[in-house]
């Protein structure tokens, strides 16, 4: 019996004696015991079918409010790029000029590169 006498010595083997013995001292005793337990659970069965049906119910929210949030978002993201889309026609009706090849040599504006400056060199 060493290995009984070993067990009971360890803190764990104690720890799980003693909550067996206060286990068996609140086992419901009677009538009033019994009906205690039975609105215990009911009363958590009902708060967990409460979180169920107020959890869905913010799910099926979100669910239809997503086109709602996905069409403001779609038109402020054409907002912003209308705001930081540059003048890609050039501008050449406005400044007078016919057309890009009407001044070969003169220096592109920034209206007339869609990203950056850039000059075109000759190889001669």
């Amino acid at each position: 019996m060493p290995q009984m006498n070993r067990d009971q010595r360890n803190a764990a083997w104690q720890a799980a004696n003693q909550w067996r013995a206060r286990a068996a001292q609140t086992q419901p005793n009677g009538l009033a015991g019994s009906l205690k337990l039975l609105f215990t659970w009911l009363a958590f069965g009902a708060l967990m079918l409460v979180g169920v049906v107020l959890g869905l119910f913010f799910l099926f929210i979100g669910w239809a409010m997503m086109p709602f949030v996905r069409h403001k978002m779609k038109k402020r993201m054409e907002q912003l790029r209308a705001q930081q889309a540059q003048d890609i026609g050039g501008g050449y009706s406005q400044q007078g000029h016919a057309s890009p090849q009407a001044s070969p040599h003169r220096r592109p504006d920034h209206q007339d590169a869609l990203e950056g400056s850039y000059e075109v060199k000759n190889d001669r």
